[in-house]
């Protein structure tokens, strides 16, 4: 009684679909145009992606960090190691740049070799003030100029590491208005104006600058995925819909699945706009897998089609079969790939949440395009003539298809020894897999900007900043001489770690003050001892209320409280982060007793690899989590145990391949190649829902004769299952065409899996139900004569029909 009922329910569907085509065109046509009236929403993420919880304790800290100090990351640094610098005219048009740059309304402050200003004491006063380093009217003089580089590079402490190097690098510090670094302004201002200046600086006198920070390298970075957006949407598209053209030969059947493909386009970015998400780097990918992964419901339900009519010449029935008899497989095997992206949704991560959603939203809402479009598009279409009908008797795939007939009944057990070397082999790579939390390691290597990340990473140990804070639980408590050399002794602690930059804090401006005491005398560049104290502090306690603005304040909270150490980190992975931070804490916990201080690390570079550690860790749950829900569909489709453990068998095999192979190839665990598992498992076992339904089906037409239908369900679905994997293989290998290293791993391993789960599902899948039902097959084998592989015809079904 139940399998009637379900029987009816599709043909109760078809029967809708096939009688209300105006009205369900009309529908269609209502909720894209509603749909696109969402665009109006979309916009692109300003902020980096936040991987972790909003409250989890890292998060927390770091936005603890923001409230108390502002905005981190609104550092760019223009550098260069050409001495020309130092010339009249170029140091000239170097000053008036960056005179240029200050005057826009975007820019807070700029730190440069050419306004740059030395503490120097007034004894009438009792004060230090700020004195320009360079007399403006001898800036012409080309010895002036190189007597001040000399001054600059030997008797200024204070600047080294951050406007120069010993090398003899120079570099200029330009701080953004910290209220529009998460927003479009700063990116209109990078685009528009910082760079054209930069450009033209360049042009005029032949000096090559190298520009980084995390505002320049978001904002190119941001571009650049823009672009690739478009790029993979016209690149599916192409590649997708010129296979289907080539399997099938058909112009009309082409169309209709490249218009399918555009409306789950359109609805992709209208869900993006109506839940009011941000464009990120993967919801950004979701309208091209919309496309990969709708051409390959298309092909399956047009080959079906096509088979029926060849099968009985009726167009009409034909079209109703395609709903009554792959509707539940086509229905399962999109809840299953949308299963393969819901799991990110219990992550936790708002990013993966949003991603998820909107993916998983529209591989359903792709199915119901899918279902309901095709049979109403060919019903308006004439019947399909022979040259349509060919492909179902191609010679390539009709050999393809007997070879593997032919190993499934006479080679079974080659096919498993080949399985087991496989997971051997695949278990020993896996084992080598390493883990990478590195902020840049994704980003397109063969840029400029990725170029000048190294190359400060090689002058200045990096742009990537690490924030301590040390919180003294008392007011004024940071000023105390204990606090100050607590500080001074971490500082020399990370002077000596080779992947961070020299510091900045409250100690470098105290130990300025001494040397500027001492007349400027670099010797003295020190924390004042306790009888230089009072005079020393009394002078910086003068300078403070006769200056606007008090030049600790960005590293001392406003009751004295908080204390802040900025050094910058090279992009460095998540092993050798964890290495850093433990060197840190090491030294940390014996300086500062926990019991009197509270001390934070935070920073853009570490919440990423905080988050990367955490999506690792999850990693396993959320996999797990697909397999669990994907068994619970095989569980409500077959109602068998046995069933559940031959379906998951050959789906799991692709995927320790895949983590063998990012083993073997040094292809680490980061957050674009976390994705591939839960994604490709729920594609991969599309195929096996294809095959055990139609070996369901089959069973009923032969009398549950195990071989004959086994052999009949290649015959039926295993050219589908062929055609499907082809385009999803060739869809996914279009991300390799991107310029960031993460897309590619994704798109490239997406594909491998997809490649390796079509072999297995072909192959170990059906040799899998036969050994399991050995003794059965054999017996029906015994009393049934031979058939001949793949040529025989339903006469059953026929007679039936």
């Amino acid at each position: 009684m139940k399998k009637k009922s379900n029987v009816g329910f599709w043909e109760f569907i078809a029967r809708i679909v096939l009688r209300r085509r105006i009205a369900i065109l009309a529908t269609i046509i209502a909720i894209t145009i509603f749909l696109a009236f969402q665009w109006k929403n979309i916009h692109f993420t300003y902020t980096e992606a936040n991987l972790l919880p909003d409250d989890h304790e890292v998060n927390l800290e770091y936005n603890a960090f923001l409230k108390e100090f502002g905005e981190e990351g609104n550092l760019i640094v223009v550098g260069t190691k050409d001495q020309k610098i130092f010339t009249p005219i170029v140091f000239e048009n170097w000053a008036k740049m960056m005179s240029d740059l200050k005057k826009e309304s975007e820019v807070e402050l700029i730190v440069s070799i050419d306004n740059i200003t030395k503490l120097q004491k007034n004894d009438s006063l009792q004060s230090f003030e700020m004195v320009p380093f360079f007399d403006s009217k001898k800036i012409n003089d080309a010895q002036y100029l190189l007597a001040k580089k000399n001054e600059l590079f030997t008797k200024t402490p204070f600047y080294e590491g951050l406007l120069y190097n010993n090398k003899g690098t120079i570099r200029s510090a330009i701080y953004l208005d910290k209220k529009i670094v998460n927003t479009p302004q700063r990116k209109d201002f990078i685009l528009n104006k910082f760079i054209p200046k930069i450009e033209a600086f360049e042009k005029a006198n032949n000096i090559d600058l190298r520009v980084s920070g995390m505002p320049y390298i978001r904002t190119l970075n941001a571009k650049n995925i823009l672009s690739e957006i478009s790029l993979f949407i016209g690149a599916a598209l192409f590649i997708t819909s010129l296979i289907f053209y080539l399997f099938f030969r058909s112009h009309r059947a082409t169309l209709i699945s490249v218009v399918i493909v555009i409306v789950g386009v359109m609805w992709t970015f209208g869900f993006i706009g109506l839940f009011n998400y941000e464009i990120t780097i993967l919801t950004g990918l979701i309208p091209s897998l919309v496309i990969v992964i709708g051409i390959p419901n298309c092909i399956f339900l047009t080959n079906k089609y096509q088979q029926e009519y060849a099968l009985h010449g009726n167009k009409a029935r034909a079209l109703q079969r395609v709903i009554t008899r792959v509707g539940t497989a086509t229905l399962m095997t999109n809840l299953t790939t949308a299963a393969g992206f819901a799991t990110f949704m219990i992550t936790n991560s708002q990013l993966l949440k949003e991603f998820g959603l909107i993916a998983s939203i529209n591989i359903i809402a792709l199915f119901f395009l899918c279902l309901i479009l095709i049979p109403i598009y060919y019903s308006y279409q004439p019947a399909p003539n022979a040259k349509h009908l060919k492909h179902l008797n191609s010679d390539y795939t009709q050999k393809f298809m007997k070879w593997i007939a032919k190993n499934i009944r006479y080679n079974r057990s080659k096919i498993y020894l080949v399985a087991i070397a496989l997971f051997v082999i695949s278990i020993i790579g896996a084992l080598q897999i390493k883990t990478s939390g590195s902020l840049t390691e994704d980003m397109p290597k063969k840029t400029d900007f990725f170029r000048d990340i190294q190359f400060f990473e090689k002058e200045f140990n990096g742009v990537m900043p690490l924030e301590i804070t040390i919180d003294t639980k008392r007011k004024k408590g940071v000023m105390k001489p204990s606090t100050l050399r607590k500080i001074d002794d971490l500082e020399k602690t990370i002077e000596k770690i080779p992947e961070l930059s020299k510091p900045i804090s409250v100690v470098n401006l105290i130990k300025y003050s001494k040397q500027a005491f001492y007349n400027g005398n670099p010797d003295y560049y020190a924390l004042p001892t306790a009888q230089e104290r009072s005079f020393v502090f009394l002078y910086a306690k003068n300078a403070t209320k006769n200056t606007d603005k008090d030049i600790m304040k960005s590293y001392v909270s406003n009751d004295g409280r908080i204390a802040r150490i900025t050094t910058f980190m090279k992009d460095i992975d998540t092993g050798n982060m964890a290495k850093v931070e433990d060197e840190l804490w090491a030294k940390i916990n014996v300086i500062f007793p926990p019991d009197q201080y509270k001390v934070s690390l935070t920073g853009k570079a570490l919440v990423f690899e905080k988050g990367t550690k955490y999506l690792l860790d999850n990693l396993v749950s959320s996999l797990l989590f697909a397999i669990f829900l994907i068994s619970l569909l095989m569980v409500f489709m077959f109602r068998s145990f046995k069933m559940v453990v031959v379906s998951l068998i050959p789906n799991l095999l692709p995927l320790l391949i895949t983590a063998g192979l990012m083993g073997y190839f040094g292809i680490p665990l980061k957050p674009s190649t976390i994705l591939i598992f839960s994604i490709a498992f729920g594609l991969s076992v599309d195929d096996t829902i294809h095959f055990l339904a139609q070996y369901r089906q089959e069973l009923k037409n032969h009398n549950w004769k195990i071989k004959k239908s086994v052999f009949a369900t290649l015959k039926e679905s295993g050219m589908s299952m062929f055609y499907t994997s082809v385009v999803l293989f060739s869809g996914f290998s279009i991300f390799m065409l991107s310029s960031f290293g993460g897309t590619v791993a994704l798109g490239g391993l997406i594909a491998v899996t997809l490649l390796f789960g079509m072999l297995s599902n072909l192959m170990l899948l059906p040799s899998l139900v036969l050994t399991l039902n050995k003794k059965l097959a054999n017996e029906q084998e015994f009393i049934e004569p031979k058939i001949d592989i793949l040529k025989y015809e339903d006469d059953k079904e026929n007679t039936s029909n």
